[in-house]
């Protein structure tokens, strides 16, 4: 008889235990179980082939993706996103905007603003890499929904309004944007139900003291679009209706609050940079290093991660662990408390 020596149990755990995360990842089971903590930090790194690209509206095109073997992809609930890292390098979300239902493929869409998402509109066919899903914005259970899109941030939306009109959850969806030429999936979303489409050209700039008490009491109100639609809607809706909760996506940056001034110095090439009180470090290192890796610039991908060799961190982000604070910290939000920060950049 051979011997089962210890390096091969532990071959052969590893074999099984790779085994069932791909089992598990394409199973029906997996994003049920994974709501309790819905953000996935590490992911599933998937070569996938672009099998269609559409022009959706002005500056905006859709890509679906495949596995090139025909495989199931890991599931998905609504609100989830890939990252893609792009053939330049650069890595950028996107929310996946398709089925959930739809195992055999993954579809993002895409506006036109930006380095990376005009290499995107570049892309006709070949592969990609991707990461994901993970899921930041979850759809939570509740009596009602009222959905608030505005331009590209229908995208996550979307799924989430398929998700309810399936299990019979009553919902509602106002759909803002300059012009119906600016705004994707509108036959898609007319196919779903009576959505309340309000274009700029037609009905004048969005009013948010206007769309809130369109919710019903305790509804779950989900906002996704440029910072200027959520201003000031939490405290308007804790008035109007104390019972319902609000969820919230952003496609920017947060402002920097309580910000003080302080120096970053990039200990590979000595070069000193000075962070202003009402910016972000990364902001300021893109200054010298405008290659310099990032992606969500809200502290929860950890694209930007850095180690830090001196100063003392102001942490702000959402993704490192006590450890790896100790030593590291997301140059997006974190800052310092001391006059200065050496990074190993």
């Amino acid at each position: 008889m051979t011997a089962f020596t210890p390096s091969r149990t532990l071959r052969l755990i590893a074999a099984v235990g790779s085994g069932y995360r791909r089992v598990f990842a394409t199973s029906r089971v997996a994003p049920l179980l994974s709501r309790p903590n819905p953000v996935r930090h590490t992911g599933f790194d998937l070569d996938l082939a672009i099998e269609r690209v559409v022009r959706e509206a002005d500056d905006v095109v859709s890509l679906t993706l495949a596995d090139p073997s025909g495989a199931d992809l890991p599931s998905w609930i609504p609100g989830a996103h890939l990252d893609l890292f792009l053939p330049s390098g650069r890595q950028r979300q996107y929310s996946l905007c398709g089925d959930p239902a739809d195992r055999r493929t993954y579809r993002i869409a895409v506006r036109r603003i930006g380095e990376g998402s005009r290499e995107i509109h570049e892309l006709e066919q070949g592969k990609v890499r991707v990461r994901g899903p993970r899921n930041a914005f979850p759809l939570v259970d509740a009596d009602s929904y009222l959905f608030v899109a505005g331009g590209i941030g229908i995208t996550p939306i979307l799924p989430m309004v398929r998700s309810c009109r399936r299990r019979g959850a009553p919902w509602r969806l106002v759909y803002l944007g300059r012009s119906r030429e600016s705004m994707p999936f509108l036959d898609e979303l007319g196919a779903l139900g009576d959505v309340d489409i309000r274009p700029d050209d037609e009905f004048g700039l969005p009013d948010i003291i206007t769309i809130l008490p369109l919710a019903e009491p305790g509804a779950a109100v989900y906002l996704c679009g440029p910072p200027a639609l959520g201003e000031g809607a939490r405290g308007l809706l804790r008035e109007i209706n104390p019972a319902a909760s609000l969820h919230t996506e952003r496609f920017s940056p947060l402002p920097v609050t309580g910000g003080e001034p302080f120096d970053v110095r990039l200990a590979r090439s000595g070069a000193t940079v000075r962070v202003g009180a009402d910016e972000s470090a990364l902001a300021a290192i893109r200054r010298e290093l405008p290659g310099v890796a990032y992606s969500c610039q809200q502290g929860f991908c950890g694209t930007c991660k850095v180690r830090v060799l001196g100063g003392e961190v102001d942490h702000r982000d959402r993704t490192l662990t006590e450890g790896e604070r100790d030593g590291s910290m997301l140059v997006c939000v974190s800052r310092s408390t001391s006059p200065s920060l050496v990074i190993d950049l």
